[in-house]
């Protein structure tokens, strides 16, 4: 739904409700969520797209000449021609039950940005404030390394609120246990996650896994299209990382990375199941971001973001899935994503950069956790 004058302030007054519609007649609850804006080692991200991007989808309204006027042409252009298109809603947006209530950033003026562009938000002072008035909780962090991730949900965690920490979840592998060990002490669901788990192709690659009518997976590669460098490994690795795991499953026993020029490479091996590659770095001559290849015994499989050769299609279709998997979170209070597949993407990620610094050894995650 797109509402571009005066109206979309009117238009709010009805999301505002605290009950929604149902089909048959009756009402079901109206889901408050509360954003959270991490910051990039306490620097606060401005158009942080993982809050811009990912967690509009469970806001119904959107100023759009607003948005366009805040962030850079590329983003625009997207939103007009895909994200809130009203010919590209999967045939289920806006979500009927959500809305966000409010939004914490460390700078007053970003969250106060983000109001304007999405009518009927509110600016949070304070974490503290913020989840005293919401359901759930969407911690957003586009670029950062996790280390204050802790801070920012532990008050939501404490109060029960459904909660998605973005990825890097924790810094480290003792700070991303210690968050899934404070969220599972204080029985609160929780959930983290890259995009690339979300794809189109991830999930035609699960169902033909799950099926068994191709045999097991023998090999796979993940693969980012962007020059490696150490610190991108620390935060943009953790997506070939979360695709292994999520074709793979956890239990991940150890990782070798050599890296030189533009690219890296890191073998993963398990204990029980044949190994998997990941290749940050690779070249490809059109925009495709990534690319991923499954081998199962008797199939090859292999795809990109893109849906029909279109990737912004592709990335509108991960981005709203991942948000929908986060919404069936909250209302159910099941978490969709096993906690040991989180904690091996961190240590996977503290492995690699062991191996790196010792000659590209195979490091055990044991060394690291």
């Amino acid at each position: 739904m797109i509402k571009t004058t005066a109206a979309a302030v009117a238009g709010t007054a009805l999301a505002a409700a605290n009950s929604v519609a149902t089909a048959d007649g009756g009402t079901s609850k109206m889901l408050r969520i509360g954003v959270i804006s991490a910051t990039n080692r306490g620097k606060p991200q401005a158009r942080n797209g993982h809050t811009w991007h990912f967690a509009q989808y469970f806001h119904p309204t959107i100023d759009l000449d607003a948005f366009c006027k805040f962030v850079d042409p590329g983003s625009a252009e997207f939103f007009r021609k895909y994200v809130r298109h009203p010919r590209c809603t999967f045939d289920q947006l806006p979500f009927p039950d959500t809305r966000i209530t409010h939004y914490y950033d460390a700078n007053p003026k970003d969250a106060a940005d983000f109001a304007k562009a999405f009518p009927g938000v509110q600016v949070a002072p304070s974490v503290a404030e913020l989840v005293d008035q919401v359901d759930a909780i969407w911690l957003g962090d586009a670029s950062g390394y996790g280390d204050d991730h802790f801070d920012l949900v532990a008050p939501g965690l404490r109060k029960g609120l459904p909660t998605f920490c973005d990825k890097p979840i924790g810094e480290t592998p003792a700070g991303t246990r210690k968050i899934l060990e404070f969220a599972r002490r204080c029985k609160t669901p929780i959930m983290s996650s890259s995009l690339f788990r979300h794809e189109w192709g991830t999930e035609a690659a699960l169902r033909m896994r799950d099926s068994g009518e191709f045999g097991p997976i023998e090999y796979m590669v993940a693969s980012l299209q962007s020059g490696y460098t150490d610190n991108g490994w620390m935060v943009y690795g953790q997506h070939p990382a979360w695709m292994v795991v999520t074709l793979m499953g956890a239990g991940v026993e150890a990782v070798s990375l050599y890296a030189r020029g533009n690219a890296g490479h890191a073998r993963v091996t398990f204990a029980d199941r044949m190994p998997a590659d990941i290749w940050y770095g690779r070249p490809n001559t059109p925009f495709i971001y990534n690319h991923t290849e499954v081998h199962f015994q008797k199939r090859k499989f292999e795809y990109s973001p893109a849906i029909e050769g279109d990737f912004w299609y592709g990335h509108h279709y991960e981005m709203f899935r991942m948000a929908a998997t986060f919404r069936e979170m909250v209302k159910t209070r099941r978490e969709p994503i096993p906690h040991q597949e989180i904690l091996d993407v961190t240590a996977m990620i503290h492995a690699g950069v062991k191996s790196r610094m010792e000659q590209s050894r195979l490091v055990r995650l044991a060394e690291v956790m």
